[in-house]
């Protein structure tokens, strides 16, 4: 509730979310990027011996592209950054606390908890999804060179199909999710790095139960998100 009641407060700290948001993204990018091309690759080449012998492999773009958009890249690639950027913040902060630079920040009158823990949220907030919509469009990429390994089409008609394949529901629905996905990664580092205990062993501490409890919040909130989806539509 103390993000809420001071994330609109001054001073804001851009400069301190602006180098928060570069790093997470710049650490993030070769890991995310090589995941979602993995998953990519691998769908479409499961799925080709399933439907080659129906003469069916124009079916894989669309396949593809409702398997990745809706859930596998969001929910992959949000559990991906549990693992890499919670466990970062809760060591980070954590290491913070138990060497005392927390507390020196409250005696220089600086506010540690605007400084540091509304800057990382706001920054995984906005750039997990867009980690995630890199992450899609890598895998939608991969799943294009399986595909090329059975049957010669073009990029463009792969495209084509894939977004035919897409209602503007089926985009805007899981990006809004992968926003709830990069809060709950944030708050719950910065929750447990934050109020970590006394010790060099409760930084280990923060940095595990950050990575169990977020990626547990990005399945919860995937069920609840699809919920959602199949009652609106």
């Amino acid at each position: 509730m103390r993000f809420f009641r001071e994330v609109f407060k001054p001073p804001f700290n851009l400069n301190e979310i602006i180098k928060q948001f570069f790093q997470i993204g710049n650490k993030s990018l070769g890991l995310v990027g090589i995941t979602g091309f993995i998953i990519g690759f691998v769908l479409a080449l499961q799925a080709i011996p399933t439907l080659q012998p129906f003469g069916a492999t124009s079916l894989i773009p669309s396949m593809v592209g409702l398997g990745i958009i809706l859930e596998i890249g969001p929910v992959i690639t949000g559990l991906i950054c549990a693992g890499k950027i919670g466990s970062s913040i809760g060591a980070e902060l954590g290491s913070m606390k138990v060497t005392e630079q927390i507390d020196a920040m409250e005696v220089s009158a600086c506010n540690p908890f605007n400084f540091l823990v509304i800057s990382r949220v706001v920054s995984t907030t906005l750039m997990i999804p867009l980690l995630i919509i890199y992450a899609d469009v890598i895998a939608l990429l991969g799943g294009y060179l399986a595909l090329n390994v059975v049957s010669d089409v073009s990029i463009g008609l792969y495209f084509s199909q894939v977004f035919d394949a897409l209602s503007i529901g089926d985009i805007i629905g899981p990006t809004i999710k992968t926003f709830f996905f990069g809060f709950t990664i944030g708050i719950v580092g910065c929750y447990k790095g934050y109020n970590a205990d006394k010790g060099t062993e409760s930084v280990g501490i923060a940095a595990n139960s950050s990575v169990v409890i977020s990626s547990l919040m990005v399945i919860i909130w995937d069920m609840i998100a699809v919920q959602i989806t199949n009652i609106i539509l």
